[in-house]
């Protein structure tokens, strides 16, 4: 399916959450690209909708993330002998929700955008046809229900001796995850597959360099000093 069938007009969609999850459904469920050409030529495939839904998956999961950490570490501070932290540490599980939790949300967007944008740009210099909207909706689609499953998968990971289990469950939803983005990256701008690898893969390859390069500088500039700290710590350590 070529970029004439992505501009093709289409009858009007329903609108709502019950057409959100449908699209959801249907692109985690039907792993091909004519369902991300399909996805992406939809009336509903708006910049402001794909940014929404990332909205809300990052809320959710740093809502059930945050109150799972000050549950477990009450437990922790309990089997310790400390008396009363349980309480307060749900407290501060949700006082961290509050208040944290919308910005954790707002920076994940923009990561997203981000994140959006550097691959379509790529894609375009492979001779891509879709545009960053197009893109932007799909990959919403596939991630947003990926991140709601982390999070069931997160709390289920904290029941002992079967945790692990979920741990796996997950890794294995993320590996999935990226195969469908590869598929969505092929569909909506209509190459092939060596193409939609270097627009999805390069990206995060120079990010990745970059930072590693960062972190070389940063160690080599603090060397002198970690190592003096170490010295003067080796020294009041000698009777």
């Amino acid at each position: 399916m070529n970029n004439e069938d992505m501009n093709t007009p289409m009858s009007p969609e329903p609108a709502g959450f019950s057409s959100w999850l449908s699209t959801w459904m249907e692109a985690v469920t039907k792993p091909n690209e004519q369902t991300y050409v399909k996805i992406a030529s939809s009336p509903n495939a708006k910049t402001s909708t794909a940014f929404l839904w990332v909205f809300i998956g990052s809320l959710l999961n740093f809502f059930i993330v945050s109150l799972m950490q000050g549950a477990i570490m009450g437990r922790m501070m309990q089997s310790y002998g400390v008396e009363g932290f349980s309480n307060r540490g749900m407290g501060f599980g949700i006082i961290t929700v509050i208040c944290g939790a919308p910005i954790g949300a707002l920076i994940s967007v923009l990561f997203f955008a981000m994140f959006t944008g550097v691959v379509q740009w790529v894609a375009k210099m492979f001779g891509g046809t879709g545009t960053f909207e197009q893109l932007a909706y799909v990959f919403a689609a596939i991630s947003v229900p990926f991140s709601l499953i982390s999070s069931v998968f997160t709390l289920l990971g904290a029941i002992p001796y079967v945790g692990a289990c979920f741990g796996f469950l997950g890794f294995a939803a993320a590996i999935y995850v990226i195969v469908l983005e590869l598929m969505a990256v092929k569909g909506v701008n209509g190459f092939g597959w060596g193409q939609a690898a270097g627009s999805l893969f390069l990206p995060g390859i120079v990010i990745f360099c970059c930072l590693a390069a960062v972190i070389a500088g940063s160690l080599s500039v603090l060397a002198p000093s970690i190592r003096d700290a170490f010295n003067q710590i080796n020294q009041g350590l000698v009777p």
